[in-house]
């Protein structure tokens, strides 16, 4: 994998630590439902970055 993939890996898991900081003090359903989805997204990134398919692609 090459070091710009890993640099930008790295950088997606930095944002999910930031969202799930956030979503365990978030004041209300749909601030919750919003970290939610960009945590998901986040993590589809990672997923296309290191050449996984995506689980949801049936």
């Amino acid at each position: 994998m090459s070091r710009q993939r890993q640099l930008l890996i790295r950088g997606s898991e930095k944002v999910i630590g930031h969202y799930e900081l956030l979503l365990a003090s978030a004041k209300s359903e749909h601030e919750r439902e919003l970290y939610r989805q960009r945590i998901e997204r986040e993590r589809r990134l990672i997923r296309d970055l290191q050449g996984e398919p995506d689980s949801r692609a049936a």
